[in-house]
């Protein structure tokens, strides 16, 4: 629920919108905290550097009224954010890992992408009504301390996520060398440019998502063209009935999960876009932009390790790495295929700013003593951090981190679900006052989400099928089936609704 004042400023306000960005980025609706503030207005004031952190925009300071240019463009800032050859590797993994055909992987891949896009789009409709950054909305859902909880894991997932992207640009830069060149070196040069404009913030980041998806749209088409005759289209899944079950389960809900975690995130980026905003076509814009990138890269992946159970090239460049699986398929091309990988590594930096931008955010809800420090300073944290984690743990990390992130879209889904419940069976009618987000006395308790996160995550443990561990509910199926996502879920939905109808009912908020 907005505030009067923003509403009765609308029109005058709309017509100074654009020009007052500069502003509202810098966050000058009020004036610098402390030294290091103020050094980064100056910087503002040079090259539109963001400052703003998680404060509400207000509704008048929004920018101009949304177009349907300005939705294709979030659109494609979300096709750009996915676009990246890191999307590959979840694609290789159905026919190498769950020893699906190509027909089933895709099935799994389409109908599983398209339920964690969706979440992510409905996730994204909060920023522009809201005017905050999307874990700033978890407070109206878990509480003001329950959505710490959700602070920490969020940022595993920003940090796991930077490791493995600066690795994979690593592995593909030294597979584009021979091998003769560190990984180090592809995660350094990946990890300076993330930093760069994840830093600057808000504009530069727009700006370069919006068009570093066009040469890799082209390497896409150039690797479906050089790669694809070699694809094995008519590889037959392994096993049958309980065991086949249980991969298309787990390879299905592993696909979900990968869309599903930009939920977390979806908020932060129309958190200046203005009220008016239609909550539709934001959540198409995004779903759409997510959805066609997965798709077009998950496609690829799913092809070229059809293609390695064949060729015996591909496969020893599988057995490597993913990189070198991928330079395997552009050898063909000689020179030109190295310099494909040498830019696809380079664009794996699309998908590594949106985490390192959001972790800012994260990190600042920590407490009023990190909301004091910029978000520049902790992007720049965030970005040292992983890189560090990336360096060292070369040898091992990525194995680790591709293992454990898989379990992220678990407390994602928990969350989304919990969020979906609380906006349509409580806040139907009486909506959200978006002027206390930074009001601990007018959100929620808490009391009701985190009994009932820890309710879905009961039920989630037991449905695990990880490569450490198989749950007993898990191990029903077949060899066993990962079924941690929809039975979470649905313990969750179940426990919520009434622990929040008594919360309500003692508490009144």
């Amino acid at each position: 629920m907005g505030s009067t004042l923003g509403e009765k400023q609308l029109p005058e306000s709309r017509a100074a919108s654009d020009a007052s960005l500069d502003d509202v980025e810098s966050g000058t609706s009020q004036p610098p905290r402390n030294w290091l503030e103020r050094i980064g207005q100056r910087l503002d004031g040079l090259a539109g550097f963001e400052t703003r952190g998680i404060e509400r925009v207000p509704e008048h300071m929004r920018q101009g009224p949304v177009t349907t240019k300005k939705y294709l463009e979030a659109g494609l800032v979300w096709f750009g954010i996915n676009c990246t050859a890191n999307s590959l590797n979840v694609g290789i993994l159905g026919p190498s890992v769950f020893k699906l055909g190509f027909v089933d992987s895709i099935i799994c891949c389409v109908f599983g992408t398209l339920v964690g896009c969706l979440c992510s789009g409905y996730i994204s409709t909060f920023g522009p009504v809201s005017g905050c950054r999307t874990l700033v909305i978890s407070r109206y859902t878990m509480g003001w301390w329950p959505s710490k909880l959700c602070v920490v894991l969020n940022i595993v997932i920003a940090l796991g996520y930077g490791v493995t992207n600066c690795l994979t640009a690593g592995l593909v830069l030294s597979a584009v060398n021979g091998h003769g060149m560190g990984a180090w070196v592809g995660i350094l040069v990946s990890a300076l440019i993330t930093w760069v404009i994840a830093t600057f913030g808000y504009r530069w980041f727009f700006n370069y998502e919006r068009y570093c998806w066009i040469p890799q749209v082209l390497i896409m088409f150039i690797m479906i063209g050089c790669s694809g005759p070699h694809w094995n289209v008519d590889s037959p899944s392994v096993g049958t009935g309980g065991v086949l079950a249980g991969s298309r389960l787990t390879y299905f809900f592993l696909c979900m999960s990968v869309p599903l975690t930009w939920a977390s995130y979806a908020a932060d980026y129309y958190a200046y876009f203005p009220k008016e905003t239609v909550k539709w076509k934001a959540c198409l814009a995004t779903t759409t932009g997510i959805f066609l990138a997965k798709i077009l890269c998950l496609s690829i992946g799913i092809g070229l390790a059809s293609g390695a159970l064949v060729n015996q090239s591909w496969a020893e460049g599988e057995e490597i790495s993913s990189g070198a699986l991928i330079m395997a398929s552009l050898a063909p091309l000689t020179v030109f295929g190295k310099f494909l990988g040498v830019i696809l590594a380079l664009g794996l930096v699309a998908n590594q700013v949106p985490g390192a931008y959001s972790a800012s955010f994260n990190f600042q809800l920590f407490g009023p003593w990190a909301a004091r420090i910029p978000r520049f300073i902790w992007s720049t944290i965030s970005v040292l951090i992983y890189t560090v984690c990336a360096i060292a743990g070369e040898e091992y990390l990525l194995t680790i981190f591709q293992n454990f992130l898989a379990l992220v879209g678990y407390w994602t889904m928990i969350w989304v679900v919990i969020t979906l419940e609380e906006h349509v069976l409580f806040r139907r009618k009486r909506g959200f006052n978006w002027d206390a987000w930074n009001d601990r006395t007018a959100l929620p308790v808490g009391v009701a989400a985190f009994v009932a996160f820890l309710i879905g995550w009961a039920g989630a443990i037991p449905s695990m099928y990880q490569v450490y561990f198989t749950g007993p509910i898990a191990a029903l199926v077949g060899h066993g089936a990962d079924m941690g996502l929809p039975v979470g879920a649905s313990w969750t939905a179940v426990a919520f609704p009434p622990l929040r109808y008594l919360e309500l009912k003692y508490f009144k908020r």
